[in-house]
């Protein structure tokens, strides 16, 4: 689960991590009582789980009441690659003598956890990665044994940060490091972490995604799930109990089993096409979860053509047939639906669904097949 900006920071704040004092606004007016609650000068920012927010207009500041309001008008309701702005941040303005970055995330390959730390921050770390790598301190850090005080301290001298930050930027990567485990965050980057003029280190900004599978632990995120900012699409499909991503093509995705869904996606625009979402159903492809895919792909109007690809193991493909078919006497689809099926009892499945095959309902012996199929019929 991916945060808002203002819940970063109200996630860090619970940690003892230094952010501005700010608060969140959804009208003109309430922005105004933000502005002269925190003080002037103030910055108000556009809440969207997008990057980019500040060349497209979505970061102001703001020196009195009427700018405060000119700013708020001009940044509710703006479309920021597809986001539309309803709620803003307004905090007080920093003055910002060096910028940092700092993040911690998992990595995967070595079964430990990542620290990236650099003294060049402000930019996507990418771009620093890219053109000054050695710019980057990387820590790999044992989960058992932790991140300590001491540690900390090494590895700022190592990323070379301003002497006068060093003590202070060690004591948060600490305190970052705990909301980082201890919150359960799949991500915890602070980018630019800020020395002010006054030698203060504090988050001006927060990126934190948060890890579902540990949702259970935490009760108090279902503060974090406003209905009114999320993905209709996933809304849904997250109350069907699916695994869903929603995306931006006109190729709809069904398969079982992540790795296979997310092959199918490069399949797709290898042959040059947009899958529309990630739609993984796991080993249970029966006619109740079939059809609960269905219809969550069925109402994302971007959906032209549907790429049902399955390969039985556990999951026998007989029963993803007969599951196909129920599910289409329960949901009338809009969209064609090419199918791939493969696995056990593949020619069983096959022969299930042959009758029924039609311009609307298509089967195809390949993956790059039914890749392409899906792909032509969506343009």
């Amino acid at each position: 689960m991916d945060l808002f900006e203002y819940q970063g920071k109200q996630y860090f704040a619970r940690y003892g991590i230094a952010v501005s004092p700010g608060g969140v606004a959804d009208t003109v007016d309430e922005a105004v009582v933000v502005a002269q609650r925190v003080g002037y000068p103030v910055v108000l920012k556009a809440q969207v789980k997008v990057g980019g927010r500040g060349k497209a207009g979505g970061v102001k500041v703001a020196n009195d009441v009427e700018e405060v309001s000119e700013h708020a008008r001009g940044i509710l309701g703006l479309d920021i690659k597809g986001h539309v702005v309803k709620r803003l941040w307004v905090e007080r303005a920093s003055d910002i003598a060096k910028e940092y970055y700092a993040s911690f995330t998992l990595d995967r390959a070595n079964k430990t956890h990542l620290g990236m730390l650099s003294a060049q921050g402000g930019v996507e770390i990418e771009v620093v990665a890219e053109e000054n790598p050695d710019a980057i301190a990387f820590l790999s850090i044992d989960p058992v044994q932790g991140l300590s005080l001491a540690t900390a301290r090494r590895w700022v001298s190592e990323a070379e940060l301003d002497e006068i930050a060093r003590e202070q930027t060690a004591e948060l990567l600490v305190k970052l490091y705990d909301c980082y485990t201890n919150g359960d965050c799949d991500l915890a980057e602070i980018n630019p972490l800020i020395l002010t003029p006054d030698n203060e280190v504090h988050a001006l900004d927060a990126k934190v995604t948060l890890d579902e599978n540990a949702s259970y632990r935490h009760p108090e995120w279902e503060e974090f799930r406003g209905d009114e900012f999320d993905d209709p699409r996933e809304k849904l499909a997250k109350e069907k109990g699916l695994n869903y991503v929603g995306l931006d093509g006109t190729v709809g995705i069904i398969a079982n089993g992540a790795g296979l869904a997310m092959s199918t996606l490069d399949v797709v625009n290898q042959v040059g096409g947009t899958a529309a979402n990630f739609l993984d159903i796991g080993g249970g492809a029966n006619a109740d979860v079939m059809a609960a895919a269905l219809e969550v792909i069925n109402a994302d109007p971007k959906v032209k053509s549907i790429f049902v690809n399955i390969f039985g193991g556990i999951t026998r493909v007989d029963e993803v047939a007969n599951g196909v078919l129920e599910a289409l006497r329960r949901v009338t689809i809009n969209s064609p639906i090419v199918l791939r099926l493969d696995g056990t009892n593949a020619l069983e499945g096959r022969a299930i669904l042959a009758p029924h095959l039609s311009d609307h309902l298509i089967a195809e012996p390949t993956m790059l097949d039914a890749a392409r199929r899906a792909v032509a019929l969506a343009s």
